[in-house]
């Protein structure tokens, strides 16, 4: 074997490692939604598919993503302190980019159909928080661009929103200010390189 044979077949050997490295790994400037999908190969096609099917923009779900986990695969609330010091239990069960509990991600398969999906895969968490927004809608009658009301459904949930529990909660009201926001400059980002997402056609290899 030549030594270009021997460097294209271990190439080939290392893709498969690299595509993964790249796909779990936050992308490298979380505050601008055309890098993020110029970043990483596959995100725009999946948030388009979330968006089609849910009808939620796709600014609005990346701005609650972000919120959850900054675009981390694996991410999990911090452990509460035990006197200040001593690493405790968890708050909750939530997990991934979409910060998804247990039974929520189970009632999205059911109700979906989406069986099998995994809360560290970025396409299965972005279709989750389309399908939250859209029983937001169902049950709640959020608009779908609302991202303000929108964010307050997934945090508290359908029926602590009706209650309106986050009446109570300064510092959340604050954050799903922050949110809509993000979700308004995101949009903003996406008019300005829309186009160039959709010529750029390398990314449906994957």
């Amino acid at each position: 074997m030549t030594r270009r044979s021997l460097l294209r077949f271990s190439l080939l050997l290392c893709m498969p490692l690299f595509i993964s490295a790249c796909a779990t790994s936050p992308p490298s400037d979380v505050s601008n939604v055309c890098k993020i999908f110029q970043e990483k190969s596959g995100w725009y096609k999946d948030a388009k598919k979330s968006r089609a099917r849910w009808d939620t923009p796709i600014s609005v779900m990346m701005a609650i993503m972000h919120q959850e986990s900054r675009f981390v695969a694996t991410a999990k609330p911090p452990r509460k302190k035990i006197w200040g010091v001593i690493p405790g239990p968890r708050p909750s069960d939530a997990y991934g980019y979409s910060q998804a509990k247990d039974a929520t991600w189970q009632w999205y398969e059911r109700s979906s159909g989406s069986y099998g999906a995994d809360r560290d895969d970025f396409g299965d968490a972005i279709d989750f928080i389309g399908w939250y927004n859209d029983m937001s809608y169902r049950q709640n009658g959020i608009a779908k661009d609302d991202t303000f009301r929108l964010y307050l459904a997934y945090h508290e949930g359908h029926g602590g929103f009706k209650r309106k529990s986050y009446r109570d909660k300064q510092w959340l009201v604050d954050v799903a200010r922050k949110v809509d926001g993000r979700a308004n400059t995101y949009n903003t980002q996406l008019k300005g390189c829309v186009k160039s997402l959709e010529d750029d056609k390398w990314w449906d290899i994957f």
